[in-house]
């Protein structure tokens, strides 16, 4: 069996971000009840801040096992380069035999999207029309088309850090999409919108519980470490709270484990696992005045059916 290459315009072209929704709803159904073997994974700092990430996983149902490695370089979007790179290898399940080797830049930015994506079908008021996106990098562009795959989105508001940065790629998505994105140098009026999706690599939190109006739904994205939030534990407290893992969460959530180490809540304000909620497990939004908040910290589960799928299709074409 001869080892196929697939590159990032592969990657989207392969797998658009509809169908990589409904294949997150079948990884977290798959993720939650256990029939995947995903050891936590290991981060490995490479110094200045920097890491390497080693994420294993096996899924006997698809009939494939594999790795993703991915480097973190938070300070690359100032050089023009992605924070997160690196690759996805495919292993047959029954050989052992490599069978792929998938760029995994793309398939990170594609799932981890499609993930908010599932969770914005699932919890968001279905009469959401505007979306406030926090950060303005690679996650940004894919969390915009994963909304917009599953609610009527009639306009965006994105702020960033850097302005200069933030109006470039309003500039640019707005051009992609035909849709109406503005920027913003205050983050209170993002909050303002119908949904939020937060995807910065900032440590401390940008996104405050007194600025979020009722009704919203929040994907929490960015951060992925105990001693990083994007949210303050204002907006945990008032939320409904739904993870993708909660062994993850205990892992490398600060958006909830430090508001628990406060005393502000319990684990038992976290409602549940998406992929319970997918299945129909666990209640979902009751009314159009709660806060929903789906925490993201991204699970191997993800990476594998999502390369699985792309690696398919591929062969299909063949």
């Amino acid at each position: 069996m001869a080892l196929t290459l697939i590159d990032a315009s592969q990657v989207e072209e392969l797998l658009p971000m509809a169908d990589c929704i409904q294949v997150m709803r079948d990884a977290m159904m798959a993720t939650s009840v256990g029939r995947l073997e995903i050891p936590p994974r290991q981060s490995i700092p490479v110094g200045d801040g920097h890491a390497m990430l080693f994420m294993p996983g096996s899924a006997k149902e698809l009939g494939f096992y594999g790795t993703k490695l991915i480097t973190l370089h938070s300070d690359n979007p100032s050089k023009g380069k992605p924070a997160i790179q690196g690759l996805i290898t495919l292993f047959d399940y029954d050989t052992g035999e490599p069978v792929a080797i998938i760029d995994g830049t793309s398939v990170t930015g594609l799932r981890t999207a499609a993930a908010s994506g599932l969770a914005t079908d699932l919890l968001a008021r279905e009469s959401s029309t505007s979306l406030g996106i926090y950060g303005c990098g690679l996650q940004a562009r894919t969390h915009i088309d994963a909304v917009c795959a599953v609610r009527p989105i009639e306009k965006i508001l994105v702020w960033g850090r850097n302005g200069a940065n933030t109006e470039a790629f309003v500039e640019k998505e707005a051009a992609r999409t035909g849709l109406a994105i503005h920027a913003v140098s205050d983050p209170v009026q993002a909050a303002a919108c119908d949904i939020l999706c937060t995807v910065t690599g900032s440590a401390d939190p940008i996104l405050f519980g007194d600025w979020v109006a009722p009704g919203t739904h929040i994907n929490l994205v960015g951060s992925h470490s105990l001693n990083t939030r994007e949210a303050d534990s204002t907006l945990i407290q008032r939320s409904q709270l739904y993870i993708d893992s909660m062994e993850s969460t205990r892992n490398e959530g600060g958006n909830i484990m430090t508001p628990i180490s406060e005393g502000v809540i319990d684990e038992g304000h976290i409602i549940g696992e998406i992929g319970q909620l997918a299945a129909g497990d666990i209640t979902g939004r009751t009314d159009d005045h709660q806060v929903t908040v789906y925490s993201s910290l991204g699970v191997t589960s993800q990476d594998l059916f999502a390369a699985v799928s792309v690696y398919r299709r591929l062969q299909e074409r063949r």
